[in-house]
C-alpha cells in the first residue's frame, strides 16, 4: 500500500548533507513495512536486523560504539559485504539494544558514508540507563496511521484520490456521495494499515473489529512490559478515559473524568508515557491568538486525542450496524469520531502547530487554531452534520478578520473571501504538501 512518507525518505536518501535517520512512529502503523518497500526500491541490498528478535545483536554496541568495528558485525549477521553507496542499513526495534540510538551520534561524525534508518516504537520512553539522544545528529521522521489520501488508494479509488490530490474542488461536490461512503468506511476502519489491508481485501466489518481489538490488546501489553510497574494502573486508567474525555460536549481532558478527587500530578507521568509512546496525542489551549502559537500555550488546558481514528471506535465499542444509519456515524458521542478525524489528518502536515483557543474566559472555543509554515493562523470549526451554527468560530472571524477561515462539515465545497467550507472528505487538501 502507498505512503506519502516514502517521498521524504527519498528525499533523505537524497540529501549530501544526510545524517543517520531516526524513524518514529506508534507500533503496527507501518514503519517496518515502508522501510523495506523504500530498500527494495532505491537500494541494491538492505541490512536489516530487529534488535527485539536477534537477541544475538542486542549487546552489539556495548563494547565500544567504534563505527568500523559495528559495520563488521553488521556484516558479519548480513553475511555479505556493506558497500556505503547501496546498502541500506535498517535497525528496527533499536530501543531494546542498550546504547543504539547514542551509536546513531558516530556514525554521523565518524561514518557519515553509511545510510543507516533507526526505528522504534518506544524511543520517547525506553532510552537505557546512561543512555542520551544525539540531538543534532540525526535526522528525525515521524509516521502516523494512513491519511484518508492513502486510505481511498488502498480501496482503488483512486479517482477519488487525485481529487484529492490536485485540489480539484468542483470534483468534490460533483461526487460528494461517493466521497462520503468512503469516509463512513474511514470512520470506522480507521489508518492502522494491516487493518486497511484487510478491509481492502475482504471487506468484512467483523474482522476488522477482531484486527483493532487485538492491536489495542497489543498496546495494553506494552503498558505493564515497557513502564515502570508502579505507574501501570494510572497508565490504564488514562487509556481508559479517552472515549469519555472526547464524548464531553467540552472535550478539553478533565482529571475527575479518570477518578473522582484525581489530581494533576497523580497522572501527568502515565500521560507523558502515553503521548511519548505516540498511542496519545497532547494538544494545549492557548491564551492568546498571536504568534508563534507555541509561546502562549497554556499547559494546564489541554485535549488528548487517540493515535487512530478506527481504534478510538473499536474501544468505544461502535457497531458497524451505525453505518447503515445515514450520518449518524458523524455525530456520535458528541462529534468526537469527526473531531478525532480532523486533528488526525491535521497532524500528518509536520509544518502545523495544533492548538484549540479559548476566549472571553472559557465562554467561547475554537475547535482548533493552527499555524501553517508561513506563520499565518487559521481557525478550524469542525461540525459532524450539516449545522453550521457556530458562535463561537463566528466572534472570533468578526474580531480578528483572519486571512482565511475554515468551517468543515459534511455541506459541499464553498468558497468566499476569507472563509472556505470545506467538506470533511477534503480537510487532506489543507496541507502543504502531498496529502
Amino acid at each position: 500500500m502507498y505512503r506519502t512518507k516514502i517521498k521524504e525518505l527519498i528525499q533523505w536518501k537524497l540529501n549530501k548533507e544526510r545524517k543517520p535517520l531516526v524513524f518514529y512512529g506508534a507500533r503496527q502503523v507501518g514503519k517496518t513495512y515502508l522501510i523495506q518497500k523504500f530498500g527494495e526500491a532505491e537500494y541494491r541490498q538492505i541490512v536489516y536486523i530487529n534488535f527485539e528478535r536477534a537477541k544475538e545483536m542486542q549487546n552489539v554496541f556495548l563494547q565500544d560504539l567504534d563505527p568500523k568495528r559495528l559495520i563488521t558485525q553488521f556484516e558479519i549477521f548480513a553475511g555479505f559485504k556493506i558497500t556505503p553507496d547501496d546498502t541500506l542499513i535498517v535497525l528496527d526495534e533499536i530501543q531494546a539494544a542498550p546504547q543504539g540510538i547514542t551509536s546513531m551520534k558516530y556514525f554521523n561524525e565518524e561514518a557519515p558514508e553509511y545510510q543507516i534508518i533507526a526505528a522504534g516504537s518506544l524511543l520517547g520512553i525506553n532510552l537505557h540507563e546512561g543512555e542520551s539522544f544525539p540531538v543534532g545528529k540525526v535526522d528525525m521522521l515521524t509516521l502516523y496511521p494512513m491519511s484518508f489520501y492513502e486510505f481511498l488508494l488502498a480501496m482503488g479509488e483512486n479517482g477519488l484520490a487525485r481529487v484529492i490530490e490536485e485540489k480539484l474542488y468542483d470534483s468534490f461536490n460533483n461526487f460528494a456521495e461517493k466521497f462520503k461512503e468512503f469516509l463512513k468506511y474511514y470512520f470506522f476502519i480507521g489508518g492502522m494499515p494491516e487493518v486497511v489491508l484487510h478491509f481492502a481485501q475482504h471487506r468484512d466489518f467483523n474482522q476488522v473489529r477482531q484486527i483493532q481489538n487485538k492491536i489495542l490488546e497489543n498496546y495494553r501489553n506494552d503498558f505493564s512490559k515497557h513502564s515502570p510497574k508502579e505507574m501501570v494502573p494510572r497508565i490504564n486508567m488514562v487509556w481508559d478515559s479517552i472515549p469519555s474525555q472526547l464524548a464531553k460536549e467540552n472535550k478539553k481532558f478533565i482529571y475527575n473524568v479518570i477518578k473522582e478527587s484525581a489530581r494533576a500530578k497523580e497522572f501527568e507521568l502515565a500521560i507523558q508515557w502515553l503521548t511519548d509512546a505516540g498511542l496519545l496525542h497532547k494538544v494545549n489551549a492557548v491564551t492568546k491568538a498571536g504568534t508563534p502559537l507555541i509561546a502562549y500555550q497554556d499547559f494546564s488546558a489541554f485535549k488528548l486525542y487517540f493515535n487512530d481514528l478506527g481504534l478510538l471506535g473499536a474501544m468505544s465499542k461502535l457497531r458497524a450496524r451505525i453505518l447503515l444509519h445515514g450520518d449518524k456515524l458523524f455525530e456520535e458521542f458528541k462529534g468526537s469520531l469527526t473531531e478525532q478525524y480532523v486533528f488526525q489528518q491535521l497532524l500528518l502536515d509536520n509544518e502545523f502547530t495544533i492548538s484549540y483557543f479559548q476566549f472571553d474566559n472559557g465562554r467561547y472555543e475554537l475547535d482548533f487554531l493552527i499555524e501553517n509554515e508561513d506563520g499565518e493562523l487559521i481557525p478550524i470549526e469542525v461540525k459532524a452534520g450539516e449545522n453550521l451554527r457556530a458562535r463561537s468560530f463566528k466572534i472570533y472571524c468578526e474580531r480578528v478578520k483572519p486571512k482565511l477561515a475554515i468551517k468543515t462539515s459534511l455541506t459541499k465545497y464553498k468558497a468566499e473571501t476569507c472563509l472556505i467550507n470545506l467538506p470533511l472528505y477534503a480537510i487532506n487538501t489543507l496541507t502543504s504538501k502531498e496529502p
